[in-house]
């Protein structure tokens, strides 16, 4: 395990991807709520709310609202998303979001169907055109990134050619406008990956891209999403999306049982535990995922919410 980072840094999607994922209504204030409680845990980035219509995705419908009640920490940076132009001019008018994007493309065409209406061709041009939006407001653009980059639940696996063939696209539009961009993001979105296919796909990135910095974006549907982000760590990956309390799923993606992201807080604790700096509390985020708990009203996946940190026993035991 000698290619284990010395830190590693984790971007929060909790309050986005849950929330939008969630089937009933949450109020605005239990949003807000929980992403203050996420800025006091010593998390340095944390995406609050996707810019999208609300008649498609409900739960997001008061996006606006979110970013203008949260209480902003010093030195925390609050992330918006979203698909197309009009939802960057609302990310922009906000004073509290640090506006950063990405060049994104999606490696199913059957989900990226469901999820946009687009065909693999139409979302190419679309990219296009937000590249040169992007160039035009002055946007800072710092990854690539490709969903469903390890399989889809409509087309089975993806080759990793196409993805491979599908970065180099978007580095090709990105450097046709004079963008430098340095991070590649791979997601595993319907969560096909495994270790073996982690450690693969990450490796063909390096080969490719010796110079980029990959960062992954891990969802635990079949269980794997704690043992995917090792996998990652050993091939020392340094840059993860995380849940808290294994919050979120894509409400296009025909997901069974437990959907969300891996963990921020189980993640946390591995790194802990592996003795990777990830400069978070962990006693403090476990409060945050027990709120998360409390605000959506349903038991969470995450399992050292319920199970503790050995950090925590640990000084117990040594008291006693």
């Amino acid at each position: 395990m000698s290619d284990l980072p010395k830190a590693v840094s984790i971007k929060e999607e909790g309050p986005r991807e849950g929330f939008q994922f969630e089937k009933g209504p949450i109020p605005t204030a239990r949003k807000i709520e929980l992403i203050d409680s996420l800025s006091k845990t010593g998390l340095k980035e944390i995406q609050v709310v996707s810019f999208v219509p609300g008649k498609n995705v409900p739960g997001m419908a008061d996006a606006d609202e979110v970013v203008a009640g949260l209480h902003a920490e010093p030195g925390v940076s609050y992330r918006g998303m979203w698909l197309n132009e009009k939802g960057l001019m609302r990310a922009l008018a906000s004073t509290k979001l640090e506006i950063q994007a990405g060049l994104v493309l999606t490696a199913s065409e059957t989900f990226l169907r469901r999820n946009q209406n687009r065909t693999l061709e139409e979302n190419l041009e679309g990219v296009r055109r937000m590249a040169d939006v992007y160039v035009e407001h002055q946007v800072p653009v710092h990854r690539v990134s490709i969903a469903a980059a390890f399989g889809c639940n409509f087309e089975g696996d993806i080759p990793r050619e196409k993805v491979l063939g599908m970065i180099a696209q978007l580095f090709d539009i990105a450097r046709e406008r004079g963008l430098d961009v340095g991070t590649i993001f791979l997601a595993d979105t319907m969560a096909w990956a495994t270790p073996v296919t982690i450690k693969r796909m990450v490796g063909d990135v390096r080969d490719r891209w010796p110079d980029k910095t990959v960062a992954l974006h891990l969802h635990d549907t079949r269980g794997m999403g704690i043992a995917n982000a090792m996998a990652g760590l050993e091939m020392g990956v340094a840059h993860f999306d995380s849940a808290v309390g294994g919050l979120g799923g894509c409400p296009f993606a025909s997901h069974k049982g437990a959907a969300g992201n891996v963990c921020t807080e189980d993640f946390v604790f591995l790194c802990e535990e592996l003795g990777i700096e990830t400069g978070v509390d962990l006693e403090a985020l476990l409060e945050s995922a027990r709120l998360a708990e409390d605000i959506v009203g349903h038991p969470l996946p995450g399992s050292v919410k319920t199970g503790g940190a050995l950090s925590t026993l640990r000084r117990r035991l040594q008291r006693a």
